[in-house]
């Protein structure tokens, strides 16, 4: 497995599909199958039996998975930006952007 860009909790940016230009927060990672659940995006109508959690059940709305190479990390000043990685002075591999060259949390 190798390292992604995204991570939880990251602001990003989509790229393509019908959700072109709308900024999220990562809610979940999918390593396994380099998908991501991003807040707001990809919203799809579930069907749902009536259960504990939805006790009158009906259409839910909910985020479904996007893969990850349509998302791009937006940085701290609100621009969207690669990301690459560089070991800091303490020698630990941290990621930054490459636009403003500051390392990303």
């Amino acid at each position: 497995m190798s390292k992604l860009h995204v991570k939880k909790g990251d602001t990003v940016l989509v790229l393509s599909g019908n959700d072109k230009g709308k900024q999220g927060k990562v809610m979940r990672v999918d390593v396994k199958k380099n998908r991501a659940i991003v807040e707001g995006v990809r919203i799809i109508s579930k069907h749902t039996r009536p259960n504990t959690e939805h006790p009158q059940g009906g259409i839910i709305k909910q985020e479904a998975p996007i893969h990850i190479s349509n998302l791009m990390v937006v940085d701290k000043t609100g621009k969207p930006s690669r990301i690459g990685r560089k070991k800091d002075e303490n020698g630990k591999l941290v990621r930054y952007s490459k636009k403003t060259g500051e390392i990303i949390k």
